[in-house]
């Protein structure tokens, strides 16, 4: 599994509470500049609209070697996922505060997978208690190796 794009700053703005995994609809040269990591998932977001799920203003640069036929790079990309899938998702969308947001990009036996959540949104303080913690967790490893 190669991992092509992660988006850091889900984990930062988001409980993240369910992980599914999806395959994306791409066309032409997408998959090529995917493969070169020409993809950026940090501003994008997963909607659920008429019985399917699309990934919304992800960017997928442009491949340099396409000839004539070129996508639009911020347009909607249809996620594979069955029926079932996709009525568990929506109902935890509709939730007060949750939504759906991808996690990361991947390569699996081939196909261009991606592992999206259910995440909550973190206030403020949410942020600077988890910004605490990880000072804290990096003291304690640096002081673990200054001992050893």
């Amino acid at each position: 599994m190669k991992i092509v794009a992660v988006n850091k700053k889900a984990l930062h703005n988001y409980f993240i509470s369910d992980n599914f995994e999806a395959g994306i609809v791409l066309e032409g040269s997408e998959v090529k500049s995917v493969r070169a990591g020409g993809i950026s998932i940090n501003e994008a977001f997963i909607i659920i609209k008429d019985g399917e799920a699309f990934l919304k203003n992800a960017y997928i640069k442009q491949y340099d070697k396409t000839s004539s036929f070129a996508p639009n790079e911020r347009r909607n990309r249809k996620l594979l996922l069955n029926k079932a899938e996709i009525l568990k998702l929506l109902k935890k969308s509709q939730v007060s505060g949750n939504t759906l947001v991808p996690l990361k990009v991947y390569f699996k036996n081939g196909f261009v997978k991606i592992e999206g959540g259910v995440g909550k949104g973190k206030k403020l303080y949410d942020k600077r208690e988890d910004l605490k913690k990880k000072s804290a967790e990096m003291e304690i490893k640096r002081f673990s190796k200054k001992i050893n």
